[in-house]
């Protein structure tokens, strides 16, 4: 579902194109794109065990169930790599957040990327500050020269293509209940390998050139 304005807002459509030009960019392996995401999965533990598949009888499920706590599964896509990588964690605070982008800029595949582009959204915890909460000031330097943080706009979560790809995530594999990280965990990272394997890409349609005719009303008003 699109959250948009409804109304002319520039901040938006500064932000918007930012990000939709970044989108328009050729494959380039020194200054790949990469979008990121997350989301908190609910541990949950059948009450009651659930009623096997019969014949002409589908499984039959309890409605209610324990909660075990959550976790939070984080997303990183190339869109135009066909590559994903996703993680799990106990939280999701601006410590974690650190701790996930060092991990990002340290894959081997990012060894020789003079800088990686990372389109996010503008969470309170997705910030250089959060480096320096994390690390020493050395190493907090170290990640933030590696890497360029585009964010995208107040109510344009739906221009951040890991959001959509942790949709298809969820749809396939963490749609049920699960009371363990360490089953989603081997979930996620089954899942991944197989995209990856597939080299899954993304195909963006939407451009600068059809925001600003499809998206007009979101523009103000200039008189020339």
């Amino acid at each position: 579902m699109w959250c948009i304005p409804p109304k002319q807002d520039a901040a938006f459509v500064c932000q918007m194109e930012q990000v939709l030009d970044i989108y328009q960019l050729a494959y380039d392996p020194a200054h790949p794109i990469i979008c990121m995401d997350e989301q908190p999965k609910q541990l949950l533990k059948e009450k009651h065990l659930p009623h096997p598949v019969k014949p002409n009888t589908p499984e039959r499920i309890d409605h209610e169930y324990i909660r075990e706590g959550t976790c939070t599964v984080w997303m990183f896509v190339e869109p135009l790599a066909g590559w994903r990588d996703v993680r799990v964690s106990d939280r999701r605070t601006a410590i974690d957040w650190a701790q996930q982008l060092r991990q990002l800029i340290d894959l081997p595949r990012y060894a020789t990327a003079e800088t990686l582009t990372l389109v996010c959204d503008n969470l309170n915890t997705h910030t250089v500050t959060s480096l320096y909460q994390a690390f020493t000031p050395q190493e907090a330097r170290r990640i933030r020269n590696k890497v360029k943080i585009v964010y995208t706009p107040k109510h344009g979560s739906w221009l951040n293509m890991a959001e959509p790809e942790l949709s298809v995530l969820t749809r396939q594999c963490l749609s049920r209940r699960i009371d363990n990280v360490t089953e989603i965990e081997q979930e996620v990272q089954a899942w991944a390998t197989q995209r990856n394997h597939q080299q899954t890409g993304i195909d963006w349609q939407f451009s600068t050139d059809d925001a600003r005719i499809k998206l007009k009303r979101l523009y103000p008003k200039v008189q020339s």
